[in-house]
């Protein structure tokens, strides 16, 4: 997920990964994938999912967001990406109440991973969703 220009982050984001059901069966049931990367003194204020185009040959797609390789859900926790009527914003373990708040700061450097679980993957033949970061840096001013 590389870093967005200047034009494209004014929308509020600073990262965004869009991922196709294709992209979600590489992936695999059970696999990891890194997304971003916050930098040294930086954390997530914002995480987000939408839901871009419906799932079809699934109904059981999963997905966390963190940066914890063994549980990444500090971002986005278990979210049931076919249940979705609305994009999802801050459901990780780490946003305390929803609100946009910095979540995950780290003194180094860490990997936010995206994590499928879905045994039937496989099977989709259609669906999309966009995952949006906000990543804040501190680091860059020292």
């Amino acid at each position: 997920m590389p870093e967005l220009s200047n034009n494209e982050a004014g929308r509020g984001f600073t990262h965004v990964y869009t991922a196709t059901y294709e992209d979600l069966q590489t992936i695999g049931n059970g696999g990891q994938l890194t997304i971003a990367t916050i930098p040294a003194g930086g954390a997530v204020e914002l995480a987000g999912v939408y839901k871009s185009i419906a799932f079809a040959g699934t109904t059981s797609l999963v997905i966390d967001v963190g940066t914890t390789a063994g549980d990444p859900d500090e971002f986005i926790d278990a979210l049931d990406v076919d249940g979705m009527s609305a994009p999802v914003f801050n459901t990780g373990d780490a946003f305390t109440g929803g609100q946009s708040q910095a979540a995950g700061g780290t003194n180094t450097a860490a990997s936010v991973i995206l994590e499928v679980t879905d045994a039937a993957i496989a099977s989709a033949t259609a669906g999309e969703i966009v995952i949006g970061l906000r990543i804040v840096d501190l680091g860059q001013f020292a």
